[in-house]
């Protein structure tokens, strides 16, 4: 493959490319991914299709699996040289592997510039998920078996969880706020469990005053410890949890199972796709469905 001389700075995309960038945007309209990210995954590809007008090919880098990866190896050293920092260059890799996958090309091979992989978070596998599950249908109360499934089944930090209102349990899924606000899909085993708490919370200190979805016994809301030390209680003793490892649970059985790190990121509420890949494997998409994946059988 020859690289030809970049003709100026800005290169105003020519029409076959303003077509792919149009379909491109069209078919992210189709999809779960938040406003923010499909517009920020179309301002990605515009900038590298305009580098891309500049450039000179032996085969199409738009449909030619081989070139597209030298094509994209090319813009990274483009980005690089424009002094653009890591992190943005990788949300640019992140984008333009969404923007071929869907081309059916695949995804082209370019090393990420943070591509030192964190370890491996830690996480239940399947018997302890199923130890922890069991403990906590046979010993909690509504209150704390609702605390204790969330970070499993809906991946909230405890943070989110202390942070919910009565009002953030909606029919739709749970308004959650906090790093990044976001819509989150309501398994239906948690869907029961929400439903047995807010029956019982009607009876507690403080249920028409607070508008806390959690609350001590006090009549106030419940504090990030007490919450922590709520599911820490559940834990087998040979086999610590806490929240994270939980969510960390959460987000490793989705990303095994195959599903979209983009949907999974966003459930997670996380700024960075590349945040997930340390979970593992990829894609396969719709964010109600992808709650399948999680073991609720004891």
């Amino acid at each position: 493959m020859t690289y030809g001389k970049s003709r100026s700075g800005a290169v105003a995309l020519p029409a076959p490319h303003t077509t792919v960038l149009a379909e491109y945007a069209a078919a992210l309209e189709t999809t779960s991914l938040a406003g923010s990210t499909r517009a920020k995954y179309v301002s990605r590809l515009r900038g590298y299709l305009s580098w891309l007008a500049g450039q000179t090919f032996d085969a199409d880098p738009l449909t030619d699996p081989a070139t597209a990866t030298g094509a994209v190896r090319g813009f990274r050293r483009h980005l690089k040289s424009a002094h653009r920092a890591p992190t943005t260059i990788d949300t640019y890799l992140s984008a333009l592997d969404d923007f071929y996958a869907r081309r059916g090309v695949g995804k082209p091979r370019a090393r990420r510039e943070r591509d030192v992989r964190r370890p491996a978070p830690r996480t239940l596998d399947a018997p302890g998920v199923r130890r922890y599950l069991a403990q906590v249908r046979r010993t909690a109360t509504p209150r704390d078996r609702a605390i204790a499934l969330l970070p499993y089944l809906a991946g909230l930090r405890i943070s989110e969880v202390v942070g919910l209102d009565v009002a953030d349990v909606r029919p739709d899924g749970l308004s959650v706020r906090g790093g990044r606000s976001r819509l989150v899909p309501v398994h239906p085993d948690l869907g029961q469990v929400l439903t047995g708490w807010l029956e019982a919370r009607a009876g507690w200190k403080g249920a028409d005053a607070h508008p806390a979805m959690f609350l001590n016994h006090r009549g106030f809301r419940l504090s990030d410890r007490a919450a922590r030390d709520i599911v820490t209680g559940f834990a087998d003793p040979a086999e610590p949890v806490s929240p994270l490892v939980l969510r960390h649970t959460f987000a490793t059985q989705l990303i095994h199972d195959g599903e979209d790190p983009v949907l999974v990121a966003e459930l997670l509420g996380l700024e960075s796709l590349d945040s997930t890949r340390r979970y593992g494997p990829t894609p396969k998409a719709d964010r109600q469905a992808v709650l399948n994946s999680l073991i609720t059988d004891v």
